[in-house]
């Protein structure tokens, strides 16, 4: 068994992030809600014998759905694999739960199918975050307390590069489809008898169905990239780390492991208040995730292209971003380094408020704001993941504690989305949803000004 530090073991857990973050650019940000949304637009959805008018409500309720799924079971399960030391197990089968349900989401094509679209993307999202909770919770295992910084941003670099790499490839299939193989044949009555304008027409109708084969096809792509890159990983993780053998009640000592952890949280002041700065910044951080292109295309009236364009611009920009706040973080440390990604997360908030359809090239406003967007979202990310590593005690419950801060995580989504819908609701416009984000931000900033030292707690 590879030890703590070695460089096989952290380039292998670093990789899982290669391997899982195609789901988070291909299928929850970029690909699929434009081929949902493709499918949908204007049509009634029928779900669970309900009559959905509007398809996007629909959409989100599914994933505030999967999270409050994830925040309530990721606990317990996390409690039950620390105390059985089978955490690889259940990351493993996360991982394949998540990977399947993308693959299977190719078999949803029109609206009468939509439910298979639904049903799939609850899953793959309760895949992906739990597998996350168990990677994670890795992190301490993996790397010394010194170098978590940098093995944190490690895994984000390792994932923006894997997901950009195959989101160009599934955009190349969408925008040509014809130079991929996928037909665009129009029949031969049109061509025979059509006018000029009928045959236009007819070309893009069969250009826009090969574009929508090309999306199902990423959906398989993805999939299979994400089960496939992640056996890298499974091969050299650690298993049983503790070599605690599982008693036949197991499942009463998990619940006895999280009571465990949730009193000896109350112990550590500085691992609780960073895990409430986490929540009030996360509240910020994941609702911009899931909602900047919405606010791009809805509010701003951008066109794909545009959108497609600013959503690779953020992943460029965020290798770069999590490389140089590590830097940053291991000369300052953590706490300030996190201070700046939030000051720079206020600015984001006031700049889109400020923005406005009818301003003069709004596009190039957007892709600058992205790119800022870009330059803290690895960062923070990278950076909240190590800080909280580094404040746990020496423990063997890693996982049932990072469940906890994955909890925090997707409760603050939850609270993130219903915040931004109901000022939509309120006000008609999101640009006041976006300024209140920035108050999550400020408050946060505020909590971390309360805390220390990040240094290793014993």
């Amino acid at each position: 068994m590879l030890k703590i530090g070695d460089k096989k073991l952290i380039g292998a857990w670093a990789f899982y992030d290669w391997a899982n973050s195609v789901y988070s650019l291909v299928i929850s940000t970029a690909v699929f809600p434009l081929f949902y949304s493709a499918i949908t637009e204007g049509e009634i959805v029928y779900f669970l014998g309900m009559k959905w008018e509007y398809a996007d409500t629909l959409y989100s309720y599914a994933l505030s759905f999967s999270f409050l799924i994830v925040a309530f079971m990721s606990p317990i399960l996390s409690a039950i694999a620390d105390y059985t030391g089978n955490k690889l197990k259940f990351m493993k089968f996360f991982c394949w739960l998540g990977g399947l349900s993308v693959i299977a989401m190719y078999f949803f094509k029109d609206l009468n199918t939509a439910w298979i679209g639904i049903v799939c993307t609850i899953l793959a999202s309760i895949g992906f975050w739990s597998s996350v909770v168990f990677y994670n919770s890795y992190l301490p295992e993996v790397a010394h307390p010194e170098e978590q910084d940098a093995i944190s941003a490690k895994g984000f670099i390792y994932g923006y590069t894997g997901s950009i790499i195959l989101l160009i490839f599934c955009l190349a299939m969408i925008l040509a489809p014809g130079m991929f193989g996928f037909d665009l044949s129009i029949s031969q009555s049109i061509l025979a008898n059509g006018s000029e304008n009928a045959i236009e027409k007819a070309l893009e109708t069969a250009k826009n169905g090969a574009s929508l084969k090309a999306m199902r096809v990423s959906f398989i792509l993805v999939g299979l990239w994400w089960i496939g890159f992640a056996q890298v990983t499974f091969k050299k993780l650690p298993n049983k780390i503790h070599n605690r053998k599982p008693a036949k009640d197991f499942i009463w000592k998990g619940f006895k492991e999280l009571q465990k952890v949730w009193f000896e949280l109350k112990q550590y002041p500085t691992l609780k208040n960073f895990l409430l700065a986490f929540f009030l910044l996360s509240v910020g951080v994941q609702t911009i995730i899931l909602l900047a292109t919405i606010f791009g295309s809805s509010e701003l009236g951008l066109g794909t292209i545009n959108l497609i364009v600013t959503v690779l611009l953020i992943q460029f920009v965020a290798i770069i971003g999590a490389y140089v706040f590590s830097k940053i973080s291991r000369k300052y440390g953590n706490f300030k380094a996190l201070k700046i990604t939030l000051v720079i997360w206020i600015v984001v908030c006031l700049a889109a408020f400020m923005l406005e359809k009818d301003m003069v090239n709004v596009e190039n406003y957007f892709y600058a704001l992205g790119a800022l967007l870009g330059l803290v979202l690895g960062a923070i990310q990278s950076l909240t993941r190590s800080t909280y590593s580094k404040l746990l005690p020496e423990t063997e419950d890693n996982t049932t504690y990072f469940s906890f801060y994955d909890v925090t995580e997707k409760i603050a989504i939850v609270l993130g989305t219903f915040v931004f819908g109901f000022l939509i609701y309120l006000t008609d416009s999101m640009q006041w949803s976006v300024l209140s984000l920035g108050l999550f931000f400020v408050a946060s900033l505020v909590v971390l000004n309360r805390l220390k030292s990040t240094k290793h707690v014993h």
